[in-house]
């Protein structure tokens, strides 16, 4: 249960934190993505203020108000230089035709404005090994004079330079990621098993003072109901108006008694003390016995009880040669007539007067996990009763200690037998205690006033060949 618990509690660290980073790595990286844009940017526009203030402007004829931008003089010394910064340069006429270009092939791109004035194209062919095959960012400008267009600048910047950056760095941040989550993993493992000592350390006292008030307290009570035995088998002391008082101090140390024997078992189970002694049980033949042991309970309440035993319809099915080996299973004989006994009292003891209780018990067959065998058989036991029922909401409850659902289970309880009494809610939990111990599951189904129906499927520990 702790190590469960403990394991819970590291993967919900784990989690919280894999969350966290998730976020933080996803901010930090569309801040650098969105810094490294900018930054290209802000060199694009800086290179197209710089390209603008060279440019060497002359009238087209002395004298005159026409103008035109000396290519050869404005661009003759920084084409290289832009070259070697990987920002190529395109001059445009007025008319929107290429004039020059730092290009080696013209680019099939049209002239075009973007509302922020930069635009990303999808990847061009170039043959120049200088550039990679990719998107540009670029910057286009219109250049006037006094209201004249001399022409239009474009600057172009690879745009791998933003892409092969932000792509490394993902990589960076999956192992970042990946080495905290598991530095993460283990440091929660640790913390988690620190946090959990001290509830271990103090559950451990709780179990082993449990089992040794349960261990002490039952030589006192077995005492004190053998001398309630002997005086009510006096006639001079049993006489008179102490009889019923002294049938009453019996019944109660009984009660006490099966209350210690249930703690005693529960707190052997939790610790391991209690380990199921393999053998080979029949459980038609035990169930049998537990029937006819409780049927002097059900007459007294007037509940018809009765036991449905169903045969394989077929033992090829179940790989048996023998019908009387079908119900046969490994496990503790003494522990499983405790959980049947169980689950039929307590359908007897919330069944009203002239109702009834059924017993099933039938063989099935499951797909085997072994790859030497083809099938696993299971043994399935279902006791139903026309009682009262438990709300839904109390399903999930009522394998937990101690809990009773006193008002659902009160309900109707003026057609009971006076007899009837509330036992001390840890039948439930000695059955599931049990099943799990043989590696059985245990299922509760019911209905308000229509009836519960507990089933307890168990291996049997003999796959079919």
């Amino acid at each position: 249960m702790f190590q469960a618990t403990r394991r819970r509690l590291a993967i919900w660290y784990t989690t919280v934190t894999a969350i966290l980073l998730l976020l933080f790595a996803t901010g930090v990286y569309l801040y650098v993505r969105q810094t490294l844009i900018e930054r290209m940017d802000d060199t694009l526009k800086h290179v197209v203020e710089v390209v603008e203030r060279s440019l060497v402007v002359e009238p087209i004829q002395p004298m005159t108000d026409r103008y035109r931008v000396n290519i050869e003089a404005s661009f003759r010394d920084n084409a290289e230089t832009l070259d070697d910064d990987r920002i190529d340069l395109e001059w445009f006429d007025a008319a929107g035709e290429l004039v020059w270009s730092t290009f080696k092939e013209p680019l099939q791109i049209p002239l075009q404005f973007s509302r922020n004035g930069n635009t990303v194209y999808p990847p061009v062919d170039k043959s120049d090994e200088t550039y990679h095959f990719g998107a540009l960012r670029q910057v286009s400008d219109r250049v006037e004079v006094d209201l004249q267009v001399l022409g239009y600048l474009r600057v172009s910047h690879p745009w791998f330079e933003v892409t092969k950056p932000s792509r490394q760095f993902i990589w960076d941040l999956c192992w970042g990621i990946s080495l905290m989550l598991v530095s993460v993993a283990v440091s929660g493992w640790w913390l988690s098993g620190k946090a959990m000592q001290p509830v271990g350390e103090s559950y451990g006292r709780l179990k082993q003072f449990t089992a040794d008030a349960s261990h002490e307290l039952r030589s006192p009570i077995s005492a004190i109901q053998t001398n309630v035995q002997v005086a009510l088998a006096d006639p001079d002391l049993a006489s008179g108006p102490y009889r019923r008082q002294l049938q009453a101090i019996e019944r109660l140390t009984r009660r006490l008694g099966r209350l210690v024997d249930d703690l005693l078992f529960l707190a052997r189970q939790d610790s391991g003390i209690v380990v199921p002694q393999q053998q080979l049980v029949f459980l038609d033949a035990l169930l049998v016995e537990v029937v006819e042991e409780l049927q002097a309970i059900a007459a007294e309440k007037e509940v018809a009880l009765c036991l449905e035993i169903v045969p394989p319809s077929h033992l090829d099915e179940f790989a048996l040669d023998d019908i009387d080996r079908a119900f046969a299973l490994c496990g503790d004989e003494n522990q499983l007539a405790r959980l049947l006994t169980n689950l039929i009292e307590n359908a007897l003891q919330y069944t009203p007067t002239e109702g009834s209780t059924i017993v099933t018990l039938k063989c099935l067959l499951a797909a085997s996990k072994s790859s030497t065998h083809r099938d696993a058989r299971h043994l399935q036991v279902t006791v139903s009763d026309t009682g009262i029922g438990i709300p839904e909401e109390a399903i999930e409850r009522v394998f937990d200690r101690f809990y009773r659902v006193d008002p659902a289970r009160s309900h109707g309880m003026k057609k009971f037998s006076p007899s009837t009494s509330t036992g001390s809610g840890l039948g439930l939990a000695i059955a599931s205690a049990i099943a799990t111990s043989h590696h059985g599951l245990i299922e509760i189904s019911s209905q308000l006033d229509l009836g519960t129906t507990v089933t307890v499927t168990l291996p049997s520990g003999q796959e079919s060949a």
